[in-house]
């Protein structure tokens, strides 16, 4: 196995291509967009946050997507329109709830491992991205809610995670412009944020001039795999064909499993943001420079450079719909405005991406049945913090299997 094709240019695969190609394989990336990072890694909400890595699979969840349903403005909305997709995806999710406090501390693991691997390719590559080491404030409004923190700060402690409890008085301390109510909080300096975008753009435009090749703007309709060689056919009826190939395609990975005979069942789990362009003097003091979570809207924010404030979250059940609905983004502009009030929302730019995610909130990372065709893919609300990680797993199985079969040939002669 020599020549390898990424399939896809967002953040897990630019990272695998960079590992790959690092590995001495000939990598093509492949993406239906002209730019890397143009779908779900293009504005996310910019945290590299291993004290996010809770696994949402809990009886909670499921009784408050059910309260909310016919809530158009909620935290989490689910369209509910029946689909056997949706349907075997929420039953499958619901089976990995006794599995919830392992997945917690595995996720944990890997998103404290992530960091060295993030930060150590961004040096070797040059790569520039609004990186801030001004760690992560989780805030509470509930007691309830405070409560349950305390028994996930138990499980990220198991996982290698340092947090350390605030009182109401010690968030202000923290970030003293943000405004409201709490009963408590949780601050974990060792998180840090910056620019998806920026970051596998850059990379993207690195490898590309140290040999990587792209194919931008193609878009697959076929892939097959014989042991030996993957067959690839674009919607032009053009063919390539490589020794192997590793699934990086986001919420598109879980069709073309099927066609190479793997389940991926990734489901389409949409989120919104606005990025707040702080214009004037006035707004850029009067948003935070810590990174925030609000548990009970389920929120994030960043401050990507001197004037930009990046606001993200909610998710919504919809399908692989990609609209942009107002009533989704409203919400995000009313929080920005209760809790800064400095700051100005004249010039806000909304987005909506799908992110990727499996039932059980684990990423897909290794090889599939065939033994040519590898996955990196379905990493939820964590792929900006996993990506680097599992990038290197995923290239440590191709190393595997290109040295394993080099040995088998030599034993042949």
């Amino acid at each position: 196995m020599q020549t390898i094709a990424v399939l896809g240019a967002g953040i897990t695969g630019i990272t695998t291509a960079a590992k790959l190609h690092e590995q001495g394989f000939n990598v093509t990336v492949i993406d239906r967009q002209r730019y890397a990072a143009m779908d779900t890694s293009f504005a996310n909400g910019g945290q590299l946050s291993a004290s996010n890595a809770e696994v949402w699979n809990t009886w909670s969840t499921i009784m408050k997507g059910l309260k909310w349903m016919l809530q158009s403005d909620a935290p989490l909305l689910v369209n509910p329109k029946p689909s056997w997709h949706k349907i075997s995806w929420m039953l499958e999710f619901m089976g990995n709830i006794p599995s919830y406090e392992r997945n917690t501390i595995a996720t944990t693991k890997l998103a404290v491992a992530a960091r060295t691997h993030l930060r150590d390719l961004a040096q070797r590559w040059g790569v520039e991205y609004d990186v801030s080491d001004c760690g992560i404030l989780h805030f509470y409004s509930d007691r309830k809610d405070f409560d349950h923190a305390r028994r996930v700060n138990k499980l990220l402690a198991k996982g290698g995670l340092e947090r350390f409890e605030l009182s109401s008085s010690e968030i202000i301390e923290k970030e003293p412009q943000l405004r409201g109510d709490f009963v408590g909080g949780f601050w974990t300096p060792s998180d840090f944020t910056g620019d998806i975008h920026k970051y596998a753009f850059s990379l993207a435009e690195a490898i590309r001039k140290d040999g990587v090749n792209f194919l931008m703007e193609t878009e697959l309709v076929d892939v097959k795999s014989d042991n030996n060689v993957v067959r690839l056919k674009d919607d032009k009826g053009q063919y390539y064909e490589f020794d192997g190939i590793v699934v990086c395609s986001g919420v598109g990975s879980r069709a073309l499993a099927a066609k190479l005979g793997d389940r991926v069942n990734i489901y389409p789990v949409k989120g919104y943001s606005i990025t707040v362009n702080l214009r004037d003097e006035q707004s850029q003091q009067g948003a935070p420079i810590r990174s925030l979570l609000d548990d009970k809207a389920k929120i994030v924010t960043s401050r990507l450079g001197v004037d930009r404030f990046r606001i993200a979250g909610t998710a919504e059940f919809n399908g692989y719909n990609r609209d942009i609905r107002s009533d989704r983004i409203k919400p995000l502009v009313d929080w920005c405005q209760q809790h800064f009030p400095d700051v100005s929302t004249e010039s806000v730019v909304p987005w909506a991406g799908l992110r990727p995610m499996m039932p059980n909130m684990m990423p897909k990372v290794g090889p599939g049945r065939r033994s040519n065709v590898f996955y990196n893919t379905g990493h939820g609300h964590l792929g900006w913090t996993l990506s680097a990680a599992t990038a290197d797993l995923v290239t440590a199985a191709v190393v595997e299997a290109r040295d394993g079969n080099q040995q088998f040939k030599q034993l042949a002669h």
